[in-house]
């Protein structure tokens, strides 16, 4: 079957989202797009041979929508969630799943009372093919148990709209997930540290950040958030275990030999970086809905424990103390003993 797919939110990543259901992905056909600025809904929409309902509510509610996609503001992410669950239909979410870990909670329990996992949330690290092998040896045992693992997240410079906070909720956020997966394993605090700051952010801009976080087994986590580092869009994670390490690979260049230098590009861009675990993100995404079957990738659980601990490093950087993160217990039905 072909799935036909509804978008919510017809900004940069809704519209990329929808290239990619288009023109990458197959199986699937973009079938109805809305969004606050009902021009560029109509635009978008046109391009591409979609209606362009006026509201969310009517998208979901349209016998021409399977499966919807929320790429709107984040603070409208739970309500368009909600009426997807409602509706009993898939829903592939941006991240954040929600803005408030309260909300995240009405989406889980939403979920849970309806009895089928309909939530995907869009962290697509985990669909990123350096990531995966690393998962495959972590998996393995043949590292001994992680004791440790390193981080850096650099990207060139941020608008001057990006305030401190978004280093946790906007930027650590995918750290705080892909960690959690990796590691199979919880974060119980969060600690952020501010060395000295760069002369390159905007004044009001705490930059770079190091957050310090701990997991239930006891490893731990360095990260290095720095967004105005300049040279490029640089993503590294290493995990050392007992018996050896394993690094998350750069992207493949080529060498290049010039002027008496060796060297090789760095990206400079996201969306580059992670262009094809965002194509794997959807035609799994996809396959998934046209079969049948409940998603596999991060679930709305997953989308509540990163809001909860990105809200205790947000915490940490106001208050200079260690954090402990206050989830809930996780529920059965997301894969807990709750």
């Amino acid at each position: 079957m072909t799935v036909r797919v509804g978008v919510i939110g017809a900004g940069m990543i809704g519209q990329d989202h929808i290239r990619r259901l288009t023109e990458v992905v197959t199986g699937a056909s973009v079938t109805a797009v809305t969004d606050i600025d009902t021009a560029r809904a109509a635009e978008v929409a046109a391009r591409i041979g979609a209606t362009a309902p006026p509201t969310g509510a009517e998208l979901i509610a349209s016998p021409d929508v399977d499966a919807v996609l929320v790429t709107s503001w984040g603070p409208t992410h739970a309500e368009h969630v909600l009426g997807a669950i409602a509706a009993g239909k898939p829903v592939f979410c941006e991240k954040p799943l929600a803005t408030t870990a309260e909300d995240c909670l009405r989406i889980v329990e939403a979920e849970r009372a309806h009895g089928r996992r309909l939530v995907q949330v869009g962290f697509m690290r985990r669909f990123d093919a350096g990531y995966r092998q690393m998962k495959e040896v972590l998996s393995t045992g043949s590292l001994g148990a992680p004791l440790i693992v390193h981080c850096a997240h650099r990207n060139p410079t941020v608008p001057e709209s990006y305030h401190s906070a978004m280093a946790a909720q906007d930027t650590a956020v995918h750290e705080v997930d892909v960690l959690r997966w990796l590691l199979d394993d919880e974060i119980v605090s969060a600690q952020v540290v501010t060395p000295r700051a760069t002369s390159k952010r905007f004044a009001h801009l705490k930059d770079p950040q190091i957050m310090i976080f701990e997991t239930s087994e006891g490893v731990r986590i360095d990260l290095e958030v720095f967004v105005n580092c300049q040279y490029g869009y640089d993503i590294q994670c290493e995990v050392v275990g007992e018996d050896g390490l394993v690094r998350l690979p750069d992207p493949a260049a080529v060498g290049i030999r010039t002027a008496a230098r060796h060297g090789t590009g760095v990206l400079q861009d996201w969306k580059d970086r992670f262009a094809e675990a965002f194509d794997t993100e959807f035609r799994e995404w996809v396959a998934g809905v046209a079969a049948g079957t409940e998603p596999t990738g991060p679930s709305s659980w997953d989308g509540y424990a990163a809001t909860v601990i990105t809200d205790a490093a947000v915490r940490s950087l106001e208050t200079g103390e260690t954090v402990t993160v206050d989830m809930k217990p996780r529920p059965a039905f997301h894969g807990g003993t709750a």
